[in-house]
């Protein structure tokens, strides 16, 4: 399985640094874009995007967690931190496992 991401320019060259397949998506048509390729590839089991990206495409990602099991869609804060009214991930990881993470 392979990874993708979609993110600000920032972002995507970190995760191209790693070896990941990452395209910027810094308006709607783009974010659409990459999120159509994404689904296309069977063999990409995980698309990592970031929260504004997601945000100029909500539908459609909710639509995709909704309907198909693949690719597992996360998304994560931009380099500009966690957009305002979101848990963070230590809060996420906190309610999941039920333990505070220090």
């Amino acid at each position: 399985m392979r990874f993708l991401c979609i993110a600000d320019e920032d972002t995507v060259r970190g995760f191209r640094l790693a070896g990941i397949e990452a395209f910027v998506a810094e308006t709607e048509d783009q974010a659409y874009t990459a999120m159509n390729y994404a689904i296309t590839q069977p063999d990409c089991g995980i698309v990592i995007i970031t929260e504004r990206a997601a945000d100029l495409i909500r539908s459609k990602v909710d639509g995709i967690r909704l309907e198909r099991n693949q690719p597992l869609i996360v998304e994560i804060p931009g380099p500009e931190g966690p957009l305002g009214g979101r848990k963070s991930l230590r809060e996420f990881v906190q309610e999941a496992v039920g333990i505070s993470v220090s």
